[in-house]
């Protein structure tokens, strides 16, 4: 899957989901995963396996071949791929407040997924603490932020990058007075 399809894929999974109000928990009993994991399908914190995202498919009651039936495979060129700031899309994840992800550009190689989000993170946004599958770099831009990074704050200022581990706890706080924009790049582990 490259682009958009991989947020396709969760998004639709989780307005599904909730068209049919169906439960996190009861969706994840019937695939026979965790509700973690669904969780993060969901908001494109994980990749799944195609064994894994089929068995979601089927708990959320969906035939695969028409849940993927809208989904534009198609490249610009072999070699590359362009995302134009006018073309990001909006990303939903997490309940939150004043995170808006959009998404600039996405690809799937073997084992890992290459994922980057640009991020506007508004004064006194809030969300709870979060893990993804995978490793995650993070360039602010513009604008003053602490990370909290399992038991670590880190303060960061404009210019300052950041690699980590996340599948350890973390969250971006904006206590100052102005947005922050905020470069956000995935590696997802592939299941």
């Amino acid at each position: 899957m490259y682009g958009e399809e991989i947020h396709y894929v969760g998004k639709r999974i989780k307005e599904i989901r909730l068209s049919k109000e169906l439960k996190l928990i009861d969706v994840a009993l019937k695939a026979g995963v965790s509700k973690g994991l669904v969780s993060k399908i969901e908001n494109g914190r994980s990749v799944p396996s195609l064994p894994v995202l089929f068995s979601v498919i089927t708990a959320i009651g969906e035939n695969p071949a028409s849940f993927f039936q809208w989904m534009n495979f198609t490249l610009s060129a072999p070699y590359y791929l362009l995302m134009r700031e006018p073309d990001y899309q909006p990303l939903t994840k997490e309940d939150s407040v004043g995170f808006h992800y959009f998404s600039i550009i996405s690809r799937s190689f073997k084992d890992i997924t290459f994922d980057a989000a640009y991020l506007l993170l508004e004064p006194d946004s809030r969300r709870e603490l979060v893990t993804t599958d995978g490793m995650e770099f993070i360039f602010l831009a513009e604008g003053e932020i602490d990370y909290i990074l399992g038991e670590d704050t880190i303060t960061m200022h404009q210019g300052d990058s950041l690699f980590f581990d996340g599948r350890v706890p973390h969250l971006k706080v904006n206590h100052s007075g102005q947005t922050a924009r905020i470069l956000v790049i995935y590696l997802l582990f592939n299941k």
